[in-house]
């Protein structure tokens, strides 16, 4: 791991981490495709599980303050399950269709959003079943390939939080679900020495971009701010379909 490129890749990549765990949530999807350019998609993940584990201790100090409580309660739980089933069937599921499983989802969903830009649309509530089921989607893709948050959007979005308590509650809920893959990922074998010694000097730059996140949230107009979720998200979600359909084809 001396290569300059997987450095500069890497370093790319911790930076990404740090901007969504600082409330831009879909940029650190891009993680992993990054760093599959020169590792194995799986070496990629548990690489960088240690290094969202303590990105998200400085987002969850930003946003102590800023979350929606119900929001919470109804998602975490069903993250806990979707984390469960993701370690029960790891040997079983093909990481490439819950890749473009991952990125039809989030394509369809951004799409959407995108195209009724504009409407006067009524806030959706906190529905629990739809809650739950998004939530084990997004437990299950989180643990596969730290792509949980297509599915997470697809229920919180149309609740229209503010940017603040959206940003907040999603850094939240996602530091949950990393801090609990850290037990499977270990037992699979996925966390080794090396790679925490690589994790310890990439969560550095990590920890920088927390904050330019929470800075940008702050500053970025809320309608801006949501366009700019949106067109990331169909960004990342045909990327996710490229590289699903690469795998199973």
């Amino acid at each position: 791991m001396d290569d300059i490129a997987f450095w500069a890749l890497a370093g790319f990549a911790a930076v990404l981490v740090g901007l969504s765990k600082g409330g831009l949530p879909v940029v650190g999807m891009l993680g992993v495709p990054l760093m599959s350019l020169v590792m194995s998609p799986v070496m990629a993940a548990g690489l960088l599980l240690p290094i969202y584990v303590i990105s998200d201790m400085f987002g969850l100090w930003a946003y102590r303050r800023a979350f929606d409580k119900r929001v919470l309660a109804i998602m975490m739980p069903a993250m806990t399950l979707g984390v469960g089933i993701g370690w029960a069937t790891a040997s079983v599921v093909s990481e490439a269709w819950v890749t473009l499983l991952v990125g039809v989802i989030g394509a369809a969903f951004a799409a959407n959003l995108l195209i009724r830009a504009g409407r006067v649309v009524q806030a959706k509530p906190a529905d629990v079943v739809p809650g739950m089921f998004w939530g084990a989607v997004a437990g299950f893709t989180s643990f596969v390939s730290h792509a949980g948050a297509p599915p997470y959007q697809v229920f919180v979005l149309p609740l229209k939080l503010e940017k603040a308590v959206f940003a907040g509650t999603a850094t939240i809920a996602f530091a949950y679900v990393n801090a609990i893959k850290l037990i499977p990922y270990y037992a699979l074998g996925q966390l080794s020495l090396s790679n925490l010694k690589v994790a310890a000097i990439l969560a550095i730059p990590a920890s920088l971009a927390v904050f330019a996140g929470v800075g940008l949230v702050k500053i970025i107009p809320e309608k801006l701010f949501f366009q700019l979720i949106s067109w990331t998200l169909l960004a990342v979600s045909i990327k996710l379909i490229r590289d699903g359909l690469g795998g199973v084809t």
